[in-house]
C-alpha cells in the first residue's frame, strides 16, 4: 500500500524562474511586489523535496529562517515516523515485543489514529498494518515467483489492527509481528507540519513539495491561483492541470514502480485486504484541505476505484484515470471540476 507520486514540479519550476527575476505582483498588478524564495531539500523521506515562501522585498531573511523552521519540522516528522529507520518512534514500534508499551510522540500517535479511522472508513482498502503483505511482494522478484496464497493469508494474520492498541501515551502489540508501513500517510502529514510552519511566519503565501505532493496558502507569482499539472500516466507531459487557491493536492498511481515477475508486470499498490497488486485505477489525484487527508484518499482510491467515491469525506474532492494508453478515461467527483483548468484530452467524464 504504497504510493508513487509526481504533481508539483512544474510548480516548483516555475517559482524558480520567477526567484531568477525577483519580484511579481499578484494578478493585474494590484497588489505589493513579492519576492519567491525556494528552497531544494536533499534527503527527505527517500524522495525529493522543494519548498517556497512568498514575502515582500527586504524581508527575504525572514523567508529564509521560515524555511529553515518548515524543513526542520518535515525532517522531525520523518524520523518519529519513518518505518525504514530502526530508531524511529514506529520503527521501534515495528520492531518491540509483544505486550511491550512504546512511548509515541502526539505527532505519531495522531497518524495512527488517523490510520486506523482510515481503515474503518475504507473497509480495509487504507492499512497501514499490511506491512508483511508488503514485504513478500518486495522480495518477489529476487525469488522470481508470487507470494502464494497460504503465505499471503500468514502475513495478514500475523499483522492487523486488532493486533495492536493505542494508548494513551503510546501504543504495544499483541503479537511481535504486528507491523506497520506509513507509506500512504506519513509523507501528507509532514508537509502539513512544515506548511503549518509557513502559515504561522504570516507569509504571503508558501508552497511545501515532497515528492510531488503538495500543499499551498496564499497567492502565488503572476495570479491569484496556484497551477498544478498532474502527470500523463501515460507518457510524457501533463493530463490536466488544476488550480487551487489553497489546499493540498496529491497523486497515486502505478504507472511509474511496478515488477514484473514470470513475464508478467505487477503494479506496486497492494490491495491489503486481499494481498494482490491492485489495477483498480491508473492514477488518482486528490484535493483537500490538508495534505494527510489527500495522501490517504489518493491511496485508498487506488484500491478502491470508482467505487471509492462515494466514501469521500465532505470537501474531498478526486479523479480517477482508468483504461489503457490508447483507451482511457478521466473521472471525476463533480466537485473537482471547479479545480479542472484543462483537459487536453476532452474525455473528462462527472461522476
Amino acid at each position: 500500500m504504497q504510493n508513487n507520486r509526481w504533481i508539483g514540479a512544474a510548480v516548483m519550476l516555475a517559482l524558480a524562474v520567477l526567484v531568477g527575476v525577483g519580484m511579481w505582483r499578484t494578478s493585474g498588478q494590484r497588489g505589493p511586489e513579492r519576492i519567491a524564495v525556494v528552497r531544494s531539500c536533499e534527503g527527505v523521506m527517500g524522495t525529493t523535496c522543494s519548498m517556497a515562501a512568498l514575502v515582500a522585498p527586504g524581508q527575504r531573511a525572514r523567508a529564509e529562517k521560515a524555511l529553515d523552521k518548515a524543513e526542520n519540522a518535515l525532517r522531525a516528522a520523518e524520523i518519529q515516523m519513518s518505518t525504514w529507520l530502526d530508531d524511529s518512534e514506529l520503527g521501534r514500534l515495528n520492531s518491540a515485543a509483544a505486550g511491550v508499551e512504546v512511548p509515541l510522540s502526539p505527532g505519531s500517535l495522531r497518524v495512527l489514529r488517523l490510520a486506523r479511522q482510515a481503515a474503518v472508513r475504507t473497509d480495509g482498502a487504507f492499512d497501514i498494518t499490511c506491512r508483511p503483505v508488503i514485504e513478500l511482494w518486495r522480495k518477489a522478484p529476487q525469488q522470481g515467483t508470487i507470494p502464494a496464497e497460504d503465505q499471503l493469508a500468514q502475513a495478514r494474520a500475523d499483522s492487523n489492527w486488532d493486533l495492536i492498541e493505542l494508548t494513551d501515551q503510546g501504543a504495544l502489540k499483541h503479537k511481535a509481528t504486528a507491523r506497520v508501513d506509513l507509506g500512504g500517510i506519513a509523507k501528507g502529514y509532514g508537509i502539513d507540519r512544515a506548511l503549518e510552519v509557513l502559515r504561522k511566519a504570516e507569509l504571503a503565501g508558501g508552497l511545501v513539495d515532497v515528492g510531488g505532493d503538495l500543499a499551498c496558502f496564499g497567492h502565488p507569482p503572476l495570479g491569484e491561483d496556484w497551477q498544478v499539472d498532474v502527470k500523463n500516466p501515460f507518457g510524457a507531459g501533463h493530463l490536466v492541470e488544476l488550480h487551487s487557491t489553497g489546499g493540498a493536492v496529491c497523486t497515486s498511481g502505478n504507472y511509474a514502480r511496478f515488477t514484473e515477475i514470470g513475464g508478467k508486470r505487477y503494479g506496486h499498490i497492494i490491495d491489503p485486504r486481499t494481498g494482490q497488486p491492485t489495477d483498480a485505477a491508473v492514477s488518482v489525484t486528490v484535493v483537500a484541505a490538508n495534505a494527510v487527508t489527500a495522501d490517504i484518499w489518493a491511496t485508498s482510491l487506488s484500491v478502491l476505484g470508482l467505487k471509492g467515491f462515494k466514501r469521500l469525506p465532505h470537501g474531498v474532492e478526486a479523479m480517477i484515470v482508468t483504461g489503457s494508453k490508447d483507451d482511457h478515461k478521466i473521472h471525476c467527483t463533480p466537485g473537482f471540476r471547479k479545480f479542472l483548468k484543462e483537459d487536453r484530452n476532452g474525455n473528462t467524464s462527472p461522476l
